[in-house]
């Protein structure tokens, strides 16, 4: 069968893509090397629970267009983001905010914690990189307890080896809101995220466990959207790049609580793990909440390798440079 498309990924992009053009009455087709759609969206029921397998995603946005559209596949919880950070026992709220500049410092009011990161900080002008970055958003106590091990596990280099933009992106509050996101909407899908794909991918060809690169000359009359690593897309002809990846060990514990919240992130490089996941927490159904079992995922950070999945490519000097050259 000829195809008007052929789209590359059966994540967000490549799904939302084949829902739009099928509405268009083009004929469309969509492949993906794993054996399951949804990209790094996945979610898997197990004992009820929806696990996010290659990780959590919480659905957020300021567009009400956004928010509208999506809901018509799907309805949506109210979770709300509010993780927390543990240091070799220490537990801090994130994101940077009054609570947890009260545990650090016993401060309650704004000015005092302003006064102690200004002090702190009073020797970076123009930071240069992340460490630089952070010490001047939160100070060095901050830094050193809550991002500096963290960063260096996530990333696998050192922070003064990364760029300062990486760490701008998070919340630094002067409130007690210790809601992660900005965003007015913000939620998970009541059933898993599986279920939006289905629906998006629904009466369009899908063919899974496909590698794209091995089949390439079938679909050569047919328009192609491709969502995957944009090095390997040119053969690597301009130079690979480095990617973060990550492993996920997910455990099945006889418990009907195991941490009390979503995600917990260890900062210290006493753990290897970067956080852990506890599924139930992003659920709101009561039996799911109840239930004597639950699911856990730990995060381990490892080095990429081409025979391990690429998440995003690492953010620093060298890896930009080839990315946008």
């Amino acid at each position: 069968m000829k195809y008007d498309y052929v789209i590359v990924g059966a994540g967000f992009f490549g799904a939302i893509c084949a829902y739009e053009l099928k509405k268009k009455g083009k004929r469309v087709l969509v492949l993906d090397k794993r054996n399951h759609i949804g990209g790094n969206c996945f979610t898997e029921n197990r004992d009820g629970i929806d696990i996010h397998i290659y990780g959590p995603h919480i659905f957020h946005t300021n567009d009400i267009k956004i928010w509208n559209w999506i809901n018509q596949f799907v309805k949506f919880n109210s979770f709300t983001l509010r993780p927390v950070a543990n240091y070799n026992g220490e537990v801090y709220s994130l994101p940077f905010s009054m609570w947890t500049f009260n545990k650090l410092w016993g401060v309650i009011h704004p000015e005092e914690a302003q006064n102690i990161i200004a002090e702190q900080s009073k020797l970076v002008s123009n930071p240069k990189n992340l460490e630089e970055q952070a010490i001047k958003l939160v100070g060095t106590d901050v830094y050193e307890k809550l991002i500096k091990g963290y960063t260096t596990k996530q990333w696998r280099k050192d922070p003064r080896e990364l760029p300062p933009s990486i760490i701008k992106r998070l919340p630094v509050r002067f409130t007690y809101d210790n809601n992660y996101f900005n965003d007015s909407f913000q939620g998970i899908p009541i059933n898993g995220y599986t279920e939006i794909f289905e629906r998006l991918l629904d009466g369009i060809d899908v063919n899974l466990n496909v590698d794209y690169f091995l089949c390439s000359d079938q679909y050569r009359d047919s328009k192609k959207i491709y969502t995957g690593p944009i090095d390997r897309y040119f053969d690597y002809r301009f130079g690979a790049l480095e990617y973060k990846t990550t492993s996920f060990d997910h455990q099945r514990l006889e418990k009907d609580n195991y941490q009390g919240t979503a995600m917990m992130n260890f900062t210290s490089l006493n753990e290897d793990y970067t956080r852990i996941i506890e599924h139930k927490h992003f659920s709101e159904k009561k039996e799911v909440l109840k239930s004597n079992v639950t699911w856990i995922t730990k995060e381990h950070p490892e080095e990429f390798t081409t025979n391990k999945e690429p998440m995003y490519p690492v953010n620093d000097k060298a890896n930009n440079c080839l990315l946008y050259t």
